[in-house]
């Protein structure tokens, strides 16, 4: 009996999961939103898309846990991925002040890109083929490519003195 549970454990609905990337793209999206008008003119062109990406993503998430037609294979029990908790815990976002450092926001956000596309990878290979696993493989692939633009303009702004 102990094995069934523990299997049962490390499972969830995706239904479940939608909820939580949903919220993970949300507070994404309202942060960059609301540090925005602090931070440095330097990087405030790249908050501001990372702001629209970030709602672009809660939108594609949104729309998808309202179709009904989707209502049976959001149900679908899958496996927990192994990177579930540092990705939930990315909801919560840093307190930076009033006078944020880019340094610190490109950390952050190299962070939070990385831990999306480890996420929605695995989220990819356990779903069945249709819409959600098409979702999930379009923003491992989007958080891929975010996560690589954003080192370059680290290395830009960190180690070589500014864009």
């Amino acid at each position: 009996m102990s094995q069934g549970y523990d299997k049962l454990k490390k499972q969830t609905s995706l239904k479940d999961i939608l909820a939580v990337a949903t919220e993970f793209e949300r507070t994404a999206r309202d942060f960059y939103r609301d540090i925005t008008p602090k931070v440095s003119k330097k990087i405030r062109y790249l908050v501001e898309e990372l702001a629209e990406e970030e709602q672009h993503h809660f939108d594609l998430f949104s729309k998808l846990g309202a179709r009904t037609d989707l209502e049976e294979q959001i149900q679908v029990m899958v496996k927990i991925p192994t990177n579930d908790a540092r990705f939930s815990d990315c909801i919560h976002v840093p307190e930076l002040g009033e006078n944020p450092d880019d340094q610190a926001i490109l950390q952050y956000a190299l962070m939070r890109e990385h831990a999306a596309m480890e996420q929605y990878t695995a989220l990819a290979e356990v779903s069945e083929e249709g819409p959600i696993k098409a979702l999930f493989l379009y923003l491992a692939n989007e958080e891929t490519k975010h996560k690589v633009e954003l080192e370059k303009i680290y290395y830009e702004i960190v180690h070589s003195g500014g864009v």
